[in-house]
């Protein structure tokens, strides 16, 4: 059974959750009681680690079903998926709540805007060390190990492409700019599914760079997107198949009635 859309569809409803989220740090920050502005900025930060943690999860699922084997079952896969995915980021923030007396991780954070005397208070991570120590951290290693499949799959798309274009006759230019296309469009949306398009933001470090920026913030925010654009393609496929297996399958049946009802039978 392939688990690829359940996969799509955690990870675009870790997005959600994310963006959701981010739209009430502001407006946290204004509230009273100080605990409704630490529970904001602490859903802000486990919806982000998870959206990281399915990034991965979303590699780890295509390394499986494209590099190593194509068909293999593992028992309770979606299950372990679904307890890493989101189980993995609740403990790093359950651990960070737990030392509350200790250590206040969450609540009021004062931003300062670029270039300009302005200042905003959100509810975010209050302690810095804590905030580039984890995430950036954990970032890191998923953004590695992303890049890591992307250019193994890059590859094996390319050598797939190489194998069938010299297995069959040869084709017209127009042909063969048409598959590059779609391996150039597999290849970007992968990008996207992956979120290595989030490893702009370690050219946004140190100093304000407004191109990388911008592009940061449009590629990002257009992920959703992408993601919802995959999972269209991957259903279409998939019922396509699925409408192939019955037609194949219907003549089988209808041959194995036949004879098992034949006269001489």
């Amino acid at each position: 059974m392939d688990y690829s859309i359940s996969i799509h569809l955690s990870l675009s409803g870790a997005l959600l959750l994310l963006n959701t989220a981010f739209l009430l740090t502001e407006w946290g920050a204004t509230v009273k009681p100080e605990w409704v502005c630490e529970f904001v900025a602490a859903v802000t930060h486990y919806a982000l680690l998870c959206c990281f943690t399915w990034m991965a999860i979303e590699a780890l699922h295509l390394y499986l079903l494209l590099i190593k084997v194509f068909n293999t079952y593992y028992k309770h896969y979606l299950l372990r998926l679904s307890a890493a995915g989101w189980g993995i980021p609740g403990v790093i923030v359950a651990v960070s709540l737990g030392v509350k007396d200790v250590k206040q991780f969450y609540g009021v954070t004062e931003m300062s805007m670029a270039d300009t005397n302005q200042t905003s208070n959100i509810c975010w991570i209050t302690d810095a060390t804590f905030f580039y120590s984890l995430n950036l951290v954990y970032f890191t290693v998923i953004f590695i190990f992303n890049s890591g499949i992307l250019v193994l799959v890059a590859s094996r798309i390319c050598k797939m492409k190489r194998a069938l274009r010299v297995g069959a006759k040869a084709s017209t230019h127009p042909a063969r700019y048409s598959e590059s296309c779609k391996s150039g469009l597999t290849v970007l949306s992968l990008t996207f599914l992956m979120g290595t398009t989030w490893g702009l933001a370690f050219l946004g470090l140190g100093y304000i760079n407004y191109p990388i920026l911008y592009l940061f913030c449009i590629l990002n925010s257009t992920q959703g997107f992408f993601i919802f654009l995959w999972i269209c393609l991957s259903a279409r496929k998939q019922r396509k198949r699925q409408m192939e297996d019955k037609v194949t399958s219907t003549p089988m049946k209808s041959s194995a009635y036949s004879l098992s009802h034949h006269p001489l039978g």
